[in-house]
């Protein structure tokens, strides 16, 4: 009897509790025909956790439309469409769960070829790390390199090297160095925390869940083992709250709530978020959900939150932490990758989707595109853009300010895709850099508000707040002149040293007493200030 292997979602499952197994999301990569869904077949296969009626069918499906002759072809385990079988190539992105003892995982199979680029970039936005094949006859080819790039695009940190079919080059473990010499060197300006790789056979079973009796050479461990022993980081969990609106739930007059899917941090009952971009601050009342009410809510959850206020918030508006808020702008400097064979124009008018915000935006420049052969980013000339496939910095300019984040910050409000206006075809996806606001199209003052004035203290009012050491100059600044004046026109009057020294320091301390009372008072008074358009002036905030 086999384990279970099922279907699974591609979103993000709510940080785990304590004694869960950790989760695992990974992809599997790489050019055509080096071996992707085999190796995950396989691995199931080996590792006991397909049912048995999956197997039956695997069987029968192996006679009709298997590669491997008389044996079982491990890659019908994944592959399920008819298009699939009857080419024998990954089209679209299949997610499978299974669990070990050690660790539950999301795998994601994604296609090899050029033309299914974008259902690769689906699978990598959401990875923790990828196992990119590579065929030991061939070596790294331009889409192994391709899909590196993306990978370490889309922020996963972690690579697993898999030199599959390593029987067809008789187990030399001198290919193998070569190959990864090769990527090593490759990789070396890719940003990732770590590199594995591992010499395999996947349509035999070779060095996926036990060591490999062929390759004695290789001391690490076989690839089961290495992925439940990986450590990733999940800093989503400790990240400054994040929740774009996706739906105004209003099902009768007594409640108004705003439902979204959370994306950094965690929320509870009592706790100030900031709507951008609007910029008003507010808290929050209650966490509803269809099991009823929560205490707090965590990163991967999605929720309803009801808030203290009325205040208006829409679909697209970003609930956010008040202290770590999220940018503010309509100028973007992004990474795009480029989807559709119909090269990027620049100055067209495109949709630009992030989060649950839409705007139409437009790619004013590309700066640089990187060449695959070498990973390095090569400035652009002369108006020239992308091409299909292609991936490179550019500066959108957007009709209307969006809040977002950085990529590197956060995923899921830093990452955008561009639609064609016309065909509503998805023809980019993006990866925020920086945020910027145009001349005029900054964000409100509320913006700017005080995490403080949800305290009961007033905003800051000055762009500098004075010393007491300046504070001290200048009274006696304009005390120690008037001191002299007093002292001389005292000894004017009675011609006595003593009595006027006695005279001035008593009226000196009386001075410097009440400056000193008077400044307390007018400090916590409000009246007669100007607002911030009136005086001309910016609030620091935070």
């Amino acid at each position: 009897m086999h384990g279970a292997v099922v279907a699974a979602s591609p979103s993000r499952p709510p940080a785990r509790q304590l004694g869960e197994k950790p989760l695992l999301r990974f992809i599997t990569c790489g050019s055509v025909d080096d071996g992707k869904s085999t190796l995950i077949g396989r691995l199931l296969y080996d590792a006991d956790l397909a049912p048995d009626d999956i197997i039956a069918a695997l069987e029968s499906d192996s006679k009709k439309h298997g590669t491997q002759g008389e044996a079982l072809d491990f890659a019908l385990l994944v592959d399920g469409l008819a298009a699939e079988r009857e080419q024998g190539i990954t089209i679209d992105v299949a997610y499978r769960y299974f669990a070990t003892d050690q660790r539950k995982f999301i795998v994601a199979d994604t296609p090899g070829h050029e033309q299914y680029t974008r259902n690769m970039a689906v699978g990598a936005s959401t990875a923790d790390l990828a196992i990119l094949l590579v065929d030991a006859r061939k070596g790294i080819l331009p889409q192994t390199r391709r899909h590196s790039v993306i990978t370490s695009m889309f922020g996963v940190r972690h690579v697993v090297v898999a030199v599959n079919k390593m029987d067809l080059v008789g187990y030399s473990e001198e290919v193998f160095r070569k190959i990864e010499a090769d990527f090593r060197a490759f990789a070396d300006k890719l940003r990732f925390a770590s590199i594995y790789v591992a010499p395999l056979v996947a349509k035999d079973g070779d060095n996926l869940v036990h060591a490999s009796a062929n390759m004695p050479w290789h001391d690490g461990p076989p690839l089961l083992s290495y992925l439940e022993g990986v450590a990733v980081d999940d800093t989503t969990r400790i990240a400054p709250f994040r929740m774009p609106v996706q739906w105004v739930n209003r099902p009768n007059l007594d409640f108004r709530g705003f439902s979204g899917f959370i994306s950094g941090g965690n929320i509870r009952p009592g706790d100030i978020v900031r709507i951008l971009p609007s910029g008003r601050d507010t808290r929050v009342a209650r966490i509803v959900t269809f099991d009823g009410d929560l205490d707090s809510a965590v990163s991967g959850q999605s929720a309803t939150l009801t808030l203290a206020e009325e205040i208006d918030v829409s679909r697209g508006d970003l609930l956010c932490s008040p202290v770590s808020p999220a940018k503010i702008g309509d100028r973007l400097e992004a990474k795009l990758l480029w989807l559709v064979r119909e090269p990027l124009v620049a100055g067209k008018s495109y949709l630009l989707k992030i989060g649950t915000k839409t705007a139409p935006a437009a790619v004013t420049v590309v700066d640089t595109r990187i060449d695959i052969e070498t990973g390095q980013s090569e400035p652009l000339a002369g108006g020239a853009t992308l091409a299909f496939n292609e991936i490179g910095d550019a500066r959108l300019s957007l009709e209307t300010v969006i809040a977002c984040d950085a990529y590197v910050e956060n995923r899921e409000t830093g990452g955008f895709i561009l639609i064609d206006r016309i065909t509503n075809e998805t023809v980019a996806v993006g990866m925020v850099k920086t945020v910027a606001a145009s001349n005029g199209r900054a964000a409100p003052p509320l913006t700017e508000l005080s995490y403080a004035s949800m305290e009961g203290l007033p905003p800051a009012r000055e762009s500098f707040k004075p010393t007491p050491t300046r504070s001290l100059v200048k009274a006696l600044s304009w005390l120690l002149p008037a001191s002299v004046s007093t002292f001389l026109i005292v000894y004017a009057f009675v011609e006595n040293i003593e009595l006027a020294a006695k005279i001035t320091g008593v009226e000196l301390l009386a001075i410097f007493t009440l400056y000193y009372l008077h400044e307390r008072f007018w400090t916590r008074l409000n009246f007669g200030l100007a607002s911030e358009e009136a005086r001309g002036g910016d609030d620091p905030g935070l």
